[in-house]
């Protein structure tokens, strides 16, 4: 079986994530999504949250669960769950240097797990989770920020 580990903060799910893991449901017999808490960051929404809400974005999706980890590095959550790919996508050329320099250390940890880039369509190339963060609360916030996420990110953004 060819599994698969797909890892972010998801905080929010934008639709480039919902993109990388529709592709990952299609190359791989099995995708697990993983949400961690990135130390580098302040989270805006609690984890648990946000898995449930990954879960409910991912319904659709028989092959594909979410999980959550901390304080792990990813690449040996991977070789644990028997992963032999990590999934990455990339946005643009800034995203590809980091990537790649993140790839190189993992398979130093773990050289059995590879990792697979995705390049995101342009449409949603430049979006990521702290632009759409920043684009909530200007006036008529909620047409623009509909446009980039799923919608249960987005019945959950309007309550809140």
């Amino acid at each position: 079986m060819r599994r698969a580990l797909y890892a972010g903060s998801f905080d929010p799910t934008t639709n480039g994530h919902m993109w990388v893991v529709e592709q990952g449901a299609q190359l791989f017999d099995e995708l697990v999504v993983v949400i961690g808490q990135n130390p580098s960051k302040k989270g805006h929404w609690p984890v648990e949250e946000r898995v449930a809400i990954l879960t409910e974005c991912c319904a659709h999706l028989k092959n594909v669960q979410v999980r959550r980890f901390d304080g792990r590095y990813l690449v040996r959550v991977a070789a644990e769950l028997g992963a032999k790919y990590l999934l990455r996508g990339v946005r643009n050329a800034t995203d590809f240097a980091y990537e790649q320099t993140i790839r190189n250390v993992n398979s130093d940890l773990e050289p059995s797990v590879e990792t697979i880039f995705v390049m995101t369509p342009k449409e949603i190339a430049e979006v990521s989770s702290s632009t759409v963060r920043g684009m909530v609360g200007f006036e008529g916030w909620e047409e623009v920020v509909k446009k980039f996420v799923p919608a249960p990110v987005f019945a959950r953004m309007t309550k809140k």
